[in-house]
């Protein structure tokens, strides 16, 4: 209405209009239908206004248009001329008027100055000005070519927001924007929480709905219901989800996309952000009449700006075992999962990554013909869930035998088995201790193994985890430290969290590279190291999962770090009852070696336990040119080569 009323100004009748852009003529007919033609256009508008005020009271169902107005607060002079500007994305033939009306060459899109020169006030000023400033900071209108002319500037309206507006409603707006409906949206009685967090995502939600409250903020490892919860906090208002991933910092200009996008949807918008250690985002401002925002946070990270000081938080933790098990059934029945007990209590997962697993399990119960799911399935899944989200930082380390494969001494071997029982029982443990301990302990086991090389630390490590049934994964030095600032940081903050969400012991072998102590600042690569073990000793004190550190120079390590672990086991080199044990351990059966040399090799020969290792592979290895039988020259040689390998002199006697 207003843009023909402009052209024919300009051409002088709306037939030589219609001679330049015969389509304006279906369009006119349109307005003849309403009795609007013979009004003037202050009139036509004021009616057309009228007229849809009146069909928007008499709607119940949600309108998009009525929503952005409502939530932005925009007049219907301002809606109009954002209208006009999306005209092009309606009908393309716009394009080539707007062209023709305007002096920037091949410009599709209206300008500001066109614009400009429509929306006159009544003093002919540029009222239009502070309109299109107004749908500029609310994030409705882009500038396409912002380098030009400021009169040049084309405006669109965002692709996403005009389909919004449009009514088109689909699961996927954008790559990083996508809507779930009400319906398909947990409620509060289906999630799986304990009865106090349960009972204050009740009290959240009604703060949310009367208003008292516009923030929400849901902490908590990955894959383990943040979403899920912010979608049962939706659907109890009344609203869909408008799921956010993937912004970026307070310029990232898709931040003003978010609340007019929600509001055209009727959604709840849900801003999901991975932020690193020391990592800030600011929150925008959140008014007591706009929509409330969630923001899902990992366990690292913080929020500033205005938008956070008015902030409720809510943390989500790691199922505990009575949660597990309902998680469990949730996915297989009661009645299709045997081992159900074990699994809930050892297999330690985010609820997420338990659904993941459950598909997983049930695919390879499937592949072995049963009906019923086993540990041994449910194993197997979350090896596979290791392997994907593990082995870019960490490599996988096989595990297999027990304790009777391990010959250390008898202090060593009982402080093993009480770290079985630790590892076991951690969870018990946390709610078991004194008062005073409840609130300072943690499911977390931190473990130094130290001792000389070849000690068994590692092969202690690999047969922990395979008394527990778990998988064991060293920590890739070359793949966490980096040389940029705040980079190192970052990988180990990824490779501890998702070692805690799921069921893995992690290895940091020869741990001292790392835990190293700290200097004093002498120059800024002192600074910064010292930065890096400073994170690492507070990341330790908060694990949540089982870490082994294995050093032979414990001396090295910082004296904090030391303090901060649970369990400490010292190796020992092994003496003759132990180096007895394992060469027994690594002999073949079917050696032929007399006593006697064997009773001397153990006594004369100290050697560590990788030492005997390697000495009775070479042995055996040498014995598969000559029938395969370790004899007395074959076990000698193997023994002098290890001596040679470490500088030393054999003791052994010249035969």
């Amino acid at each position: 209405m207003r843009l023909i009323t402009c052209l024919c100004r300009v051409h002088g009748s709306f037939e030589k209009v219609v001679e330049q852009f015969p389509f304006l003529a279906g369009y006119n007919n349109e307005l003849v239908g309403l009795g609007l033609e013979d009004l003037s256009l202050e009139e036509a508008e004021s009616h057309w206004y009228t007229w849809l005020q009146e069909w928007e009271a008499r709607a119940r169902e949600h309108l998009p248009l009525r929503a952005l107005s409502e939530a932005s607060g925009i007049s219907n002079a301002t809606a109009t001329l954002l209208l006009t500007i999306g005209l092009i994305e309606e009908d393309a033939r716009f394009g080539l008027l707007f062209d023709a009306m305007q002096a920037a060459p091949s410009q599709h899109r209206p300008t500001l100055g066109l614009l400009s020169a429509w929306w006159p006030d009544a003093d002919g000023g540029t009222e239009s000005r502070d309109k299109l400033r107004q749908l500029q900071e609310l994030g409705l209108l882009q500038v396409v070519n912002p380098d030009a002319p400021r009169l040049e500037w084309a405006l669109q309206v965002p692709g996403p927001l005009w389909d919004a507006m449009r009514g088109e409603v689909r699961e996927e707006i954008t790559p990083w924007a996508h809507y779930r409906p009400p319906e398909q949206l947990a409620t509060h009685d289906e999630l799986i929480l304990p009865d106090a967090l349960r009972q204050s995502l009740t009290t959240v939600s009604a703060l949310l709905a009367s208003g008292d409250a516009r923030a929400l903020v849901i902490r908590g490892p990955q894959h383990n219901g943040r979403r899920t919860v912010a979608g049962a906090v939706a659907r109890g208002l009344g609203l869909g989800m408008l799921e956010i991933n993937g912004l970026g910092k307070g310029d990232d200009g898709r931040w003003r996309l978010i609340r007019p996008l929600a509001a055209l949807l009727h959604a709840l918008p849900v801003v999901v952000l991975d932020l690193a250690p020391g990592e800030t985002a600011e929150l925008p401002p959140v008014t007591k009449d706009g929509d409330p925002l969630v923001v899902v946070l990992g366990q690292q990270g913080g929020l500033c700006g205005p938008g956070a000081e008015c902030a409720l938080t809510v943390t989500l933790e790691i199922p505990d075992t009575d949660a597990r098990r309902l998680h469990w059934i949730a996915d297989f029945g009661a009645n299709t999962i045997t081992d159900l007990d074990q699994i809930s209590g050892q297999v330690r997962m985010t609820s997420g990554n338990i659904r993941r697993a459950a598909r997983l399990a049930r695919s390879y119960a499937a592949l072995a013909e049963r009906e019923t799911i086993t540990l041994a399935d449910v194993q197997q899944a979350s090896r596979t869930l290791n392997r994907q989200v593990l082995e870019t930082l960490a490599a996988p380390v096989p595990v297999s035998g027990d304790w009777n494969h391990l010959a250390v001494g008898t202090e060593t071997k009982n402080e093993l088995h009480t770290l079985e029982l630790r590892c076991r029982h951690r969870e018990r443990l946390q709610t078991s201790a004194g008062v005073p301990l409840e609130g300072q302990l943690n499911v977390g086991v931190r473990v130094l193994f130290s001792g000389p090389s070849g000690t068994g630390k590692t092969l202690a490590a690999r047969l922990l985890a395979s008394v527990l049934q778990m998988d064991l994964y060293r920590l890739d030095l070359s793949a966490v430290v980096n040389k940029y600032i705040g980079e190192t940081e970052k990988n180990l903050s990824q490779i501890f969290a998702r070692a805690e969400e799921l069921n893995v012991i992690l290895l940091l072998d020869e741990g001292d590279a790392l835990l190293t102590q700290r200097t004093g600042v002498q120059t800024a690569n002192d600074r910064y190291a010292n930065l890096e073990t400073n994170y690492l000793l507070q990341r330790i004190e908060s694990f949540s999962g089982i870490l082994l550190v294995t050093t032979n120079a414990a001396e090295h390590i910082d004296s904090a770090f030391q303090r901060r672990m649970d369990v400490v086991i010292d190796f020992r080199p092994p003496d003759v009852a132990e180096r007895w044990s394992i060469w027994q351990l690594h002999l073949p059966a079917d050696h032929v070696l007399d006593p006697s040399l064997l009773n001397e090799v153990v006594c004369r020969c100290a050697l560590s336990g990788s030492q005997i290792r390697n000495a009775a592979l070479h042995a055996a290895l040498l014995a598969l040119n000559d029938g395969g039988i370790v004899t007395a020259a074959y076990l000698e040689e193997a023994v002098r080569r290890e001596y040679r390998k470490a500088g030393g002199v054999c003791p052994l006697k010249s035969r």
